[in-house]
């Protein structure tokens, strides 16, 4: 599995933007894609994340009501809406695979096995 994240770029305060994740490989019945960040000096973040079958999704409190994730299978493509952004949301943006996760471990970034390459989002007037 590969995946590539884009969208990235400055906004404003307030603003929204889209990532994409496109994803490549095998079948994804048994993946979950997730969305995670990065500042510097800090760790990565998990923000959301989607099960490829059924759709079904999980949210950090840190972005829920902010951040949406969706999926469109026909593109194999993941999106994050993200929508008020704050300065403190400038960060490296990064999708990622993780393979049979269960529910309740999809937030930690260990069962992530494929990681695409960052976007930039950074959030300044």
């Amino acid at each position: 599995v590969q995946l590539q994240a884009s969208g990235g770029g400055l906004v404003q305060p307030g603003g929204s933007l889209i990532l994409s994740c496109q994803v490549t490989g095998p079948t994804l019945d048994y993946y979950a894609i997730g969305w995670f960040r990065q500042a510097p000096g800090k760790e990565r973040e998990f923000l959301t994340t989607i099960k490829w079958s059924g759709g079904a999704t999980s949210t950090a409190d840190s972005v829920k009501g902010r951040f949406t994730i969706s999926r469109d299978i026909a593109k194999n493509t993941v999106y994050l809406q993200m929508n008020s952004l704050k300065r403190e949301d400038t960060a490296a943006y990064y999708c990622a695979a993780a393979y049979g996760a269960i529910v309740t471990t999809r937030t930690r970034t260990d069962v992530y096995q494929h990681w695409g390459q960052g976007t930039q989002v950074t959030v300044s007037s």
